[in-house]
């Protein structure tokens, strides 16, 4: 078995080899797309992508019915289009008839086959199947019929039925958790196709050396063509390595040996930008700094469970204080000298920047005001903070500087907050218990949708993910409307109202809406990440 792996091992390497000699050397005019991975790929199967690292390569590897846009606009894929009954509880999808699955051995004559709706039909219905155990099952879990979910009507017509009308299915069905896999191919690999994988996306696996690298090869059969009718995608491959240190990653950035970093190291962080997150003078010439909307909003959460004894003896049970405490952060200050001005102070309620229903305009959240403060205290009953009980403040290690920022923002308006550090896994076995009055949270969005962040606040989901246990009956009859209402319009004025009731209320203390962040090599063309920080890599263009 050791002389197998070995064997193995090095079969895998002389492939990485061959490919990229061809492609330097005997090939120049190649273009490889290179970045880095620090945290690792735990598996190529599209039910396990739970982490970002496994998403961008089930990206590149596979499709969905439904995919987003750069603005965040849901539009057809696998999919030519869709349409909802009467009762908004079936979707009928019309499905492409000239999409392949990658030539591979599971399939007759190692030719790829056409993709049909009975491959949807199984892709779904193994999400949800026990013994796969895939973390995202709970997509479809009460929200599909329990009888007869997901229907092949006919070769390129998908039926989903629904427990009941839920309008944001459509981007879940985005997600890649959702991405069509082959029947074949899982029944002849096994446990083996998470580094196996077979798809339709525009590129295919050549070679993985887990923890070394990854390597992907153009799909010469891809579907999509750009606007001229020419084939997508432009570059000839992608590589992918496993440095596990950021320094070393950087190190291979500047040495032009990778071409985009995601997300800049606190390390190095003063080197590149500047305090108001640009690019300093002498790096301008050398890189390409991108920065977009992330959907992540980053906050601190208060417990609004009254029944909780722990809140009974606790200030935070009073709406003037925990207002008060929204009023004395300055947010703007915070960004620029704790951030580098990556991010935007949350100045609009919970849901962040980068959704099509964000309106700062229409809802108005906390800016820093110390007038406000001082008056919301002496109405509370705690004057000038005079014997308002210290309050304390759960946070992880990383977010501990950042805490103590914020705790000493607000003993200066005389609010006493005491900073502890837990582990993250304490932190969220306190939070899921209701054993937390004030703790650090943030909540990246699984798809393009406000329901995803307003479900945080609906009284009859339990923690996760109302780690709050917010309970307001008007907010509740929202939230149900905006789940069957088909006209976008409509529901984002619900999805506005549901946020308003939040500020008003103030069982969070929103810090900021996060932002992705990129190094880019010059020669790198096209490359135009979403709010969803996806790696987008279908028009990418290496001059």
């Amino acid at each position: 078995m050791i002389v197998a792996n070995t064997i193995k091992k090095l079969f895998i390497f002389f492939g990485i080899f061959i490919f990229f000699s061809c492609s330097n050397h005997a090939h120049p005019d190649k273009k490889i797309f290179r970045y880095n991975e620090t945290t690792g790929i735990a598996s190529l199967d599209p039910a396990f992508a739970k982490n970002q690292s496994i998403m961008w390569v089930i990206h590149q590897l596979y499709n969905t019915l439904v995919e987003v846009d750069d603005n965040m606009q849901l539009k057809p894929a696998l999919a030519k289009g869709w349409s909802f009954s009467s009762d908004n509880k079936t979707i009928i999808f019309n499905l492409r008839t000239d999409v392949f699955f990658n030539d591979d051995a599971a399939f007759e004559n190692v030719k790829g086959r056409r993709f049909t709706a009975q491959d949807v039909v199984y892709s779904y219905s193994r999400i949800i199947t026990k013994n796969v155990a895939s973390p995202g099952a709970w997509i479809f879990n009460n929200r599909v019929d329990s009888v007869d979910p997901f229907t092949a009507l006919n070769d390129s017509t998908f039926q989903l039925k629904l427990v009941k009308p839920f309008q944001p299915i459509l981007g879940i069905l985005s997600m890649q958790y959702c991405s069509i896999v082959p029947q074949e191919a899982v029944e002849k690999y096994g446990s083996n196709f998470r580094s196996h994988p077979v798809g339709t996306g525009p590129f295919a696996l050549v070679a993985w050396d887990e923890g070394q690298a990854l390597v992907m090869k153009k799909n010469n059969n891809y579907f999509e063509t750009d606007s001229t009718g020419k084939h997508l995608p432009y570059l000839d491959g992608i590589k992918i390595s496993f440095y596990n240190s950021k320094a070393t990653e950087f190190l291979e950035f500047q040495q032009g040996k990778i071409d985009f970093i995601n997300d800049i190291d606190p390390s190095f962080k003063d080197e590149i930008l500047t305090k108001t997150g640009e690019l300093k003078k002498e790096w301008k010439s050398k890189i390409n700094l991108q920065k977009h909307p992330y959907l992540n909003i980053e906050y601190f959460g208060i417990l609004a469970d009254t029944s909780n004894e722990l809140l009974k003896s606790s200030p935070l049970k009073l709406l003037k204080i925990r207002q008060a405490i929204n009023y004395g952060i300055d947010r703007k200050k915070m960004m620029l000298y704790m951030r580098n001005s990556i991010g935007t102070a949350a100045e609009s309620g919970f849901v962040p920047q980068g959704l099509p229903s964000f309106n700062a305009d229409e809802v108005k959240g906390y800016n820093f005001d110390p007038l406000k403060v001082k008056t919301l205290l002496a109405e509370a009953g705690f004057a000038e903070g005079k014997n308002l009980p210290e309050i304390k403040l759960l946070s992880i290690p990383v977010y501990a500087n950042l805490a103590g920022y914020v705790a000493n923002e607000l003993k200066q308006a005389g609010i006493n907050v005491k900073v502890e550090t837990v582990q993250k896994s304490l932190l969220l076995e306190q939070t899921s218990k209701s054993q937390a009055l004030f703790f650090r949270g943030s909540w990246i969005a699984d798809y393009p949708d406000a329901e995803n962040y307003l479900s945080v606040f609906y009284s009859k989901n339990p923690a996760p993910p109302n780690y709050t246990r917010f309970k307001n009956n008007d907010f509740d009859v929202l939230y149900e409307k905006a789940l069957s209402e088909t006209n976008d319009s409509l529901r984002y004025i619900y999805y506005r109202q549901m946020d308003k009731i939040i500020v008003q209320q103030a069982p969070v203390v929103p810090l900021w809406y996060d932002m992705a962040i990129h190094l880019v090599q010059k020669n790198i063309k096209n490359f135009r990440p979403n709010s969803l920080n996806m790696t987008e890599l279908r028009r990418v263009k290496k001059e």
